[in-house]
């Protein structure tokens, strides 16, 4: 607990409440109900007409739908102010949701990729006319639901949800393709070979994915901020002698953490500092700052002025 009264302790915090919280939530559960509707509708044309292209695609719609439906309940906890047992809030659920949809997306690709060497060895009849109309509805509704996520993507939380529905949207251009070429001439190896792009592509968004929560859960650094770079900021601060100690982490999908220990010459200025430092820090995308001032210098690492 901080005192206010002992200079030595004189703690400044930067929070401020996300407004886009409840935005973010509408746009969620929109892109959830027009998901889930689809994905029946895909699922079923895809068994009728025979498409794996198709079948994958209703198969990324229904993790699309869980995946849409957990962001939304990680983004309202989020949104749960903090308590006695959880001071920083419950934002870093937000992680957690991101770390299981990127671990389904790997499990969805998996499947695909069996699925698509069980065609070649075993060819289907494909319908590719119905494949080809039910494909160009489905990317309809992907496009609006990516659409509707797509001004979310600072927060990692959203942009594990539109990570499904872009999955889906090029498995919608897949079975397009794949209708097409079929209904034309006939060959049906086009819908697994699709199938695989289609799968690469995804994976490669996925492991990027898993990568940013695990980063994120092991309270690393957030790759968009240099902390050598972010140092040398806050040191250029008028009146900052030095800065260490300093640490930077990620405390919900979007939110960034900051403390750090200053030195200064004289307290009587730490007022002045401390609303640059908040600042400079604000500036780097960083809402919660908890500055420590110091008169002696004492620190392996440091920045300087």
């Amino acid at each position: 607990m901080s005192l206010p009264n002992d200079p030595s302790h004189a703690h400044g915090h930067a929070h401020h409440g996300s407004a886009e919280i409840p935005e973010a939530r509408r746009r969620l559960a929109l892109a959830l109900g027009a998901t889930w509707a689809f994905a029946v509708v895909e699922a079923l044309a895809g068994w009728h007409g025979g498409s794996l292209a198709l079948l994958a695609d209703a198969g990324h719609m229904v993790t699309d739908g869980a995946a849409l439906g957990l962001a939304l309940l990680a983004a309202w906890i989020a949104a749960r102010p903090p308590s006695t047992r959880h001071s920083y809030g419950l934002g870093r659920v937000e992680l957690f949701a991101a770390l299981v949809n990127a671990l389904t997306m790997l499990a969805v690709v998996a499947g695909i990729v069996v699925e698509a060497w069980a065609r070649f060895e075993t060819p289907r009849p494909v319908e590719g006319a119905l494949v080809s109309l039910v494909a160009a509805l489905g990317l309809i509704v992907n496009l609006g639901v990516a659409w509707m996520l797509a001004h979310g993507q600072e927060n990692l939380n959203v942009r594990g949800a539109f990570l499904h529905v872009l999955g889906d949207l090029l498995g919608s251009v897949a079975a397009i393709v794949a209708g097409v070429v079929v209904w034309l001439t006939g060959w049906t190896p086009i819908d697994p070979l699709l199938s695989l792009l289609i799968g690469g592509l995804v994976l490669a968004a996925s492991l990027r994915l898993l990568r940013e929560a695990v980063h994120g859960l092991m309270d690393g650094v957030p790759f968009s901020i240099d902390l050598d770079r972010l140092g040398r900021q806050l040191a250029a601060v008028p009146g900052v002698k030095e800065v260490h100690d300093l640490h930077v982490w990620s405390i919900s999908g979007q939110r960034r953490a900051l403390t750090a220990h200053v030195r200064i010459d004289d307290l009587q200025h730490w007022p002045a500092i401390l609303d640059a430092l908040h600042q400079t820090a604000e500036a780097a995308g960083i809402d919660h700052t908890t500055f420590q001032p110091e008169t002696a210098r004492w620190a392996p690492l440091q920045w300087h002025d």
